[in-house]
């Protein structure tokens, strides 16, 4: 089976850049419909270390599952790590990234950056993209993150479009817009705040 942007740089005679569509799923339907729906790419949530506790997760058999059907669509899965790791949770914390590190999955979006360094010493095949919770609202912002091994930043969803066209064409780093879903009252990405 080849990929759309397989089949495009085939139709065209040339290699074509088309932006990837990301969509979320928090369980196993919403992961089909999305696949269905003609997404390049998914993220999830697993049972820990996941911003999105109350909702609808994948364990690690249901991580496993995921990863195997998005891949025979030619189709990345993301897993979101995008919790603050205390110290006394580093263990745990890696041998649930090394479980899904085996699975398959293409990259985790993280928030913590001494996980993030973890993650990048024990796991460095795995690539890292730096949650909107992070807090990475600027260029420069991605010229550090890429030193410290991230591939990609989710800027502020409250971001301008002139502010994210500069990040765009000012970044080394790809970068992840959000188009549509539940924007923070508060600040971008720090739901706590919103929350209150």
């Amino acid at each position: 089976m080849t990929c759309l942007h397989s089949e495009m740089s085939e139709l065209f005679g040339k290699s074509v850049t088309l932006p990837e569509l990301l969509s979320p799923a928090g369980g196993l339907k919403a992961l089909e419909a999305a696949i269905e729906g003609g997404a390049d790419a998914v993220y999830i949530g697993g049972t820990s270390f996941n911003a999105r506790m109350n909702a609808e997760n994948f364990n690690a058999e249901n991580i496993e599952y995921a990863v195997n059907l998005a891949h025979r669509y030619c189709v990345k899965i993301y897993q979101t790590i995008n919790t603050l790791v205390f110290d006394r949770e580093l263990k745990d914390f890696l041998k649930s990234a090394e479980k899904s590190a085996q699975a398959g999955v293409d990259a985790f979006i993280v928030a913590d950056l001494g996980a993030a360094a973890m993650l990048h010493k024990y796991l460095p095949e795995i690539p890292l993209h730096a949650s909107t919770q992070l807090s990475a609202h600027n260029s420069a912002a991605g010229g550090i993150l890429q030193k410290l091994g991230f591939s990609r930043m989710v800027p502020a969803r409250e971001l301008s479009y002139e502010n994210i066209k500069s990040i765009v064409h000012n970044n080394p780093l790809e970068i992840e817009i959000f188009i549509h879903g539940a924007l923070c009252v508060s600040h971008s990405g720090q739901c706590l705040f919103s929350s209150v």
